[in-house]
């Protein structure tokens, strides 16, 4: 495994990039509304990636991936392909940007409701969020990965729901996905030590049923096998001296 330590001036270059990825998320929540394609979500946010904040969108051509952001709705669980689904009420959406500025990256996600959510779509939602942040708040130098994983585990299986195995958060920096692999489940105690500058995601996925996915012949989206709802939230986090450091909150959480 090799873990990069940022120093302090990739550390400000990280800032800037998690900032600019919270930026396009906080801009494109006004255009999530019924009529609108996943396609179109995806042309504005390549616009102002590229145009107004003069950077590059990670996932365009990243092995492959033919679009700018990743858009997964409903069941989808990742790394849905932008194109010509039209969103309507009731949908929920995951919407998940990486930013790469001065040669670093920055990569958030968020749930979005078209119009107003189900009530299962919307305590998932949280639930997602909750156990997201259960996890950062397992973050600090001499603590392990296996603390991130058994916070966000517990939480989302005490509310019944389940947890996807196969995916998971990463560390991050000058490359898209580094070293480590950050898992949503584990054991306490386990795992890579942290310490500071580590850069890396917590980024969990939460099935409303149970855990098991599958691969669209696409090769990119993952929906989950019983059809039912699936919801992420991600954050890029830096370890520091004393705990850590989001670097993508966006402007209401700054």
């Amino acid at each position: 495994m090799n873990v990069t330590i940022k120093s302090s001036e990739e550390q400000d270059k990280m800032r800037v990039a998690g900032r600019l990825a919270a930026d396009v998320l906080d801009m494109i929540g006004e255009h999530v509304k019924p009529g609108i394609t996943t396609g179109e979500l995806d042309d504005i946010c390549h616009h102002y990636i590229t145009e107004v904040q003069d950077a590059i969108p990670a996932p365009l051509n990243y092995r492959g991936f033919p679009k700018s952001i990743c858009t997964s709705i409903n069941h989808v669980v990742c790394h849905g392909i932008p194109g010509d689904r039209k969103l309507k009420t009731g949908d929920s959406i995951n919407i998940d940007i990486t930013v790469i500025k001065h040669g670093f990256h920055g990569d958030t996600s968020r749930m979005f409701f078209v119009g107003k959510p189900t009530v299962l779509a919307e305590r998932l939602s949280k639930v997602a969020f909750e156990s997201m942040w259960l996890g950062i708040n397992e973050m600090a130098p001499g603590k392990y990965l296996g603390d991130i994983g058994n916070a966000i585990q517990k939480n989302i299986e005490k509310h019944y729901f389940s947890v996807v195995r196969e995916y998971c958060g990463h560390g991050i920096g000058r490359g898209f996905h580094e070293d480590p692999q950050v898992l949503h489940y584990g054991e306490i105690g386990t795992g890579l030590k942290l310490t500071p500058g580590m850069a890396m995601t917590v980024e969990p996925m939460v099935n409303a049923g149970k855990p098991g996915v599958r691969l669209l012949p696409d090769g990119w989206t993952v929906v989950t096998k019983d059809h039912k709802l699936s919801a992420q939230w991600e954050h890029t986090i830096l370890v520091t001296e004393t705990g850590y450091e989001v670097l993508t909150l966006g402007a209401e959480d700054r």
